[in-house]
Parts: structure tokens; C-alpha cells; sequence
């Protein structure tokens, strides 16, 4: 029942595509945070603001984002905007969609690291003469920062595995790519098994760098 064999040639044969995959995924993480949390510290200060317009827009957001699938946002991205005359790539889809999302949940992480944080420092700060810049940047930011550095950790994981539903438009990421090639090999278990071990690689490195940078440089 159990006889089966596992074919490391064909995998070893194929490893340049796994990689490309594999980088590939990884690109898309890392634009997909970087926009996400832009978005989100925009976001952020918009929950803070006078303006009745701009808090609307920032719970707006964070209501699509969260309470919408990742799959959705994406259909709407590659297909939703094809009706208004818009047609992005498989690529731009998913980096939109990921950054969407992204930002929604950036912007809850943001806003719990700014509320950690006590308005009588804020106060004792500018009664010692700091300008307000230099409060944020001295007192508020680098407390926000250990607050939210191992949460958004999370997310960008969270970030890297929604990638893979980039496989429903095409795109050949880790996932796809490896739909691809046991597609072609007829060896679904040996590719699916390794695109596995990949993502278990990736993200426990994701997690030790970020534990060893708390523990060192933030003193979590």
C-alpha cells in the first residue's frame, strides 16, 4: 500500500523553476508589505485626524480589508477592473490585492502600538522643550516599534501564504509554479511535498531573524 518511491531526480531536474517560484513569492511579500505599511501609516493618521472624510476613508478601508476574502479582493482586482477598462497582470492583481489586505490589518497593528503608548509621555516630552517631531521620533516611534515589530511579523507571513492564491489568475509563484511542474511530471506529491518544505523554511527564517532582531536591537 505503502510502496512508493520518490523521485529526488525529478525534483533536483526542476529545482531552477522551484526557485524562480520561490523568488518570486518572496518579491511579491516584500513590495506587498512595504506598500501595505505606507498605506497603513497613512491610515493610521487618518483615524486620528479632526476630519470626518478622512476617518471615513481609513475605517472604510480596514472594514473591505478585513471582512472581504484575500481571494475576492484579488478576483476584483484582476477581473472587477477589466469592466471599467483596467487590465492588470497577473502580477500587479495579486500585489494590489496583497497590499489592500495588508494595509487593512497594518493599519489595526499601527494603531494598538499607538495606543500602548501613554499621551503623559507625549506631554512630559514637549514639557523638556522636544519639538513635536522629536518626540515622535525619540518617545513615541521607538515604542510603537517593539509593539508592533513581532505582529507585523505575522503578517508578513500571513502576506507570503496569500500570495499562493495568485495560482487562480496564472501566476506562477511558489504555488503555481509548482502546479506547473507536476503538471508536466506527473509527480504531484514530490513537488507538492518540496514547495511545502520551502514555505516551512521560509517562514521559520522569517521568525528567527525576527526574534533574534527583537531580542537584540528592541529588547523584546
Amino acid at each position: 500500500m505503502f510502496d512508493y518511491t520518490f523521485h529526488w531526480r525529478v525534483v533536483w531536474k526542476n529545482i531552477p523553476e522551484l526557485i524562480q517560484g520561490a523568488s518570486l513569492t518572496l518579491q511579491l511579500t516584500i513590495f506587498s508589505s512595504i506598500i501595505g505599511l505606507l498605506i497603513a501609516s497613512a491610515l493610521v493618521l487618518f483615524q486620528q485626524s479632526s476630519s470626518k472624510y478622512l476617518r471615513s476613508i481609513s475605517s472604510t478601508w480596514i472594514s473591505l480589508a478585513r471582512n472581504t476574502p484575500a481571494l475576492l479582493q484579488i478576483y476584483m482586482a484582476y477581473f472587477g477592473l477589466g469592466s471599467f477598462g483596467i487590465h492588470l497582470s497577473s502580477y500587479v492583481a495579486v500585489l494590489g490585492a496583497i497590499s489592500f489586505n495588508n494595509a487593512g490589518y497594518m493599519t489595526e497593528i499601527l494603531r494598538g502600538g499607538f495606543s500602548s503608548v501613554s499621551k503623559n509621555q507625549k506631554f512630559a516630552a514637549e514639557g523638556l522643550g522636544l519639538s513635536k517631531l522629536q518626540t515622535y521620533i525619540y518617545v513615541i516611534y521607538p515604542q510603537v516599534l517593539r509593539t508592533v515589530f513581532l505582529p507585523m511579523t505575522n503578517q508578513f507571513i500571513w502576506a507570503m501564504m496569500g500570495t499562493s492564491l495568485g495560482i487562480i489568475i496564472g501566476l506562477q509563484e511558489l504555488t503555481g509554479m509548482t502546479a506547473f511542474l507536476q503538471s508536466q511530471t506527473f509527480r504531484p506529491f514530490e513537488f507538492y511535498f518540496i514547495a511545502a518544505l520551502i514555505y516551512v523554511v521560509i517562514s521559520k527564517t522569517v521568525v528567527l531573524s525576527a526574534t533574534l532582531t527583537a531580542k537584540k536591537f528592541l529588547r523584546i
